[in-house]
């Protein structure tokens, strides 16, 4: 019979209270084979069955992986195409100040707050709400929205594969309107600038048009008599060119994750840094061209009345929030392979800056150009200037063509848009894959690379419908609404439930356990109330300027609307659906039942507690290995305390820190040191 002794708890723990003091945990290797035999045994003699072995879970080989991954994931194609676009837009310089504002309140925050859940548990998007079990399907939506935008980026990045490969020739094949696709609207780049009756209502067809509109997607589709229709509903005949290039691309992504994040670990030395190679020498080439001082004063120049237009701050939280990657699930599954004590609040500073500074200095090296294009055509820097694949596709290849030594020029500005696009494909793949072998660890996890293979399969069937002459329709309609609000009110939802249903005080003693000090006021402020806001200011917004989609002045027919939303929906259900469903999977009255659902799972806790937690199930058979008393359950009023068994770790709240934010008076005892190594 144990007795309760109030000294032993003094300010040396353990150390005074007699029992040995355990060493600081060092995450281990998996179970060795005879000692695994000896718990099999124990338990199958005790009537239960052995528990299947989880395979070992991988890590970052090493810090750089990580870092260069998750720039790679952040900087992607929008921060060259879409960013400058918004720049000039909505004032220029001006612009930056409502950018930096989102980021600071909205971006950065929740950045954060995936990174540090990630890394916490070091669990996959959907197995990491076991922290809140009634939040799962924020998981499955994460995993379906990223799934979705896989099809349609993965075609993008075929794309730039088409477009290097075309480049490989002594004459850009965009440059002349003397080809068979070209049709008698197309005009040459030297016959506009030896035009004199350009106005400001002027209009033409470029060479670079027709070849991506007429030569690569072929989306004028052949009725016969002299006639020819757009639109989604005319699907015409697959591009067998487009279909081996998107093969091809699927080859290289499946190639680059098979072996996990150890291969793309490595990979994204040089994709995530390539791009700013070539951003570098197109700027430093692009500045002494003329016309591109006209045109980087163009995109720098403020405009402080735009700042009145709520359109304006809508453009800046959107492009902060979709540029980072908030809600897609690649946060939560990269931070996953990190070690428990890494500093990822400085990684999430650091990425995010980084983020940012790309987008503004990509704009410089874009406009540069657009100003040397308009000096050629002799028009204004708003008649060429364009956004998203316009600008990729069709304005930057034009300015192109009138460099010396073009095809050069040509093949490098691909091949940076195809890295760009390969880093936010991985890691968006990565985290389907990741939840999979998470949610199924004993069936998936030593199976990772045939689950790859099977996604890359399925993703590269579906995405064969945009390589049918509507294919730009389908791509236009799956980027319009795929990741559109849904992504809005999962983030959202996902900052809800962190900081009011699991608890912030509770998330920020989680995050002091990893890095050694807990998140200031700021952080907590933009968790709790300043994001949330600011997220349903965009969804509100988003819905009061709703719109059908649209391109290129062509409309949707009502059931490709229909489908659009209700793959937009789709998303967003899984989040009620699954919590209904944990709910009454529970047991007991519906009160007990939801109570449960918002509670964390037995399960849930830090990857180093459930090593050790599997490490406790090996002494199955000794008799209270080290038995400790809780001083807090003596407020029952019982005479006798229970045990604290260890091979039950989250069983009693005396050492779980969290447990120390709710009672006040074990807070100015003298309990210093909240960290599991030095208590265990």
């Amino acid at each position: 019979m144990y007795t309760y002794n109030p000294s032993h708890h003094s300010g040396d723990g353990l150390r005074s209270s007699g029992i040995p003091e355990k060493q600081p945990y060092v995450r281990s290797t998996a179970m060795a084979p005879a000692d695994r035999k000896v718990m099999e045994v124990e338990m199958k003699e005790k009537g239960r069955p052995a528990e299947p072995e989880e395979p070992e879970r991988e890590q970052w080989g090493a810090k750089m992986d990580f870092m260069l991954s998750m720039l790679g994931y952040c900087v992607g194609l929008g921060n060259v195409w879409r960013f400058p676009y918004l720049c000039y837009k909505n004032g220029g310089g001006a612009f930056l100040i409502p950018y930096l504002i989102m980021l600071t309140f909205a971006g950065l925050p929740l950045f954060f707050m995936e990174l540090a859940l990630g890394q916490y548990a070091s669990l996959g998007p959907v197995t990491i709400w076991r922290c809140v079990p009634l939040f799962k399907g924020i998981g499955f939506a994460m995993c379906i929205i990223s799934g979705l935008v896989c099809i349609y980026y993965n075609m993008i990045i075929a794309w730039s594969l088409y477009y290097m490969f075309a480049s490989f020739t002594s004459m850009l094949p965009w440059r002349t309107c003397d080809n068979w696709w070209n049709t008698p609207n197309c005009v040459e780049t030297s016959a506009v600038a030896n035009a004199t009756n350009k106005t400001d209502n002027y209009t033409r067809i470029s060479p670079s048009e027709e070849y991506f509109h007429e030569r690569v997607l072929k989306y004028s589709v052949d009725l016969g008599n002299n006639s020819t229709a757009r639109g989604i509903e005319h699907t015409g005949t697959m591009s067998w060119e487009l279909a081996l290039v998107l093969l091809l691309a699927w080859i290289i992504v499946f190639a680059c994750l098979c072996k996990g994040v150890k291969s793309s670990g490595k990979v994204v030395y040089f994709t995530a840094t390539f791009p700013y190679i070539v951003l570098i020498i197109l700027l430093i080439r692009g500045a002494i061209l003329p016309g591109a001082r006209e045109g980087i004063i163009f995109y720098i120049k403020p405009d402080f009345n735009r700042l009145r237009d709520s359109q304006v701050w809508y453009d800046a939280a959107s492009q902060i929030f979709y540029s980072l990657g908030v809600a897609f699930g690649g946060i939560l599954a990269m931070s996953s392979y990190n070690k428990f004590n890494n500093n990822c609040h400085r990684d999430a500073v650091l990425i995010a800056l980084a983020n940012c500074g790309t987008s503004v200095f990509a704009g410089f090296a874009i406009f540069s150009y657009i100003g040397y294009m308009a000096h050629e055509l002799k028009m204004p820097v708003g008649k060429v200037v364009a956004s998203g694949s316009g600008l990729a596709f069709i304005a930057y290849p034009e300015a192109l063509t009138l460099m010396p030594i073009s095809p050069l020029w040509s093949i490098l500005f691909f091949f940076m848009l195809l890295t760009l696009g390969l880093d936010s494909q991985f890691v968006m793949l990565e985290t389907i894959v990741t939840a999979l072998s998470d949610e199924f660890p004993t069936l998936l996890r030593q199976h990772k690379t045939w689950v790859l293979l099977a996604i890359c399969i399925c993703l590269y069937l579906l995405g064969l419908t945009q390589c049918t002459q509507a294919g730009i329709f389908w791509l236009e309609m799956m980027n319009w609404y795929s990741a559109g609000f849904c992504l809005i009110v999962t983030a959202l939802i996902m900052a809800i439930g962190i900081s009011w249903v699991y608890g912030i005080k509770r998330f920020s003693a989680d995050i002091k356990e990893m890095i050694g000090y807990e998140p200031n006021i700021y952080f907590k402020a933009c968790w709790m109330v300043i994001s949330p806001a600011l997220m349903l200011f965009i969804f509100i917004f988003s819905l009061v300027q709703y719109s059908p989609v649209v391109y290129n002045g062509i409309a949707y027919p009502d059931w490709a609307v229909t489908l659009g939303l209700l793959m937009a929906f789709f998303s967003i259900l899984m989040i009620p659906l699954v919590g209904i469903i944990v709910v009454a999977k529970n047991k007991g009255s519906f009160t007990e039942r939801f109570k449960k659902a918002i509670t964390p799972d037995e399960k849930w806790g830090p990857a180093i507690m459930s090593q050790e937690q599997k490490e406790w199930k090996s002494t199955e058979g000794i008799d209270n290995p080290a038995t400790i008393y809780d001083p807090g359950t003596m407020e029952n009023g019982t005479d006798q305390p229970p045990l604290y068994d260890p091979r039950s770790i989250n069983r009693y709240p005396l050492y779980d820190p969290r447990s120390l934010q709710q009672d006040p008076i074990r807070n100015g005892g003298s309990i210093n040191d909240t960290s599991y190594s030095s208590r265990l």
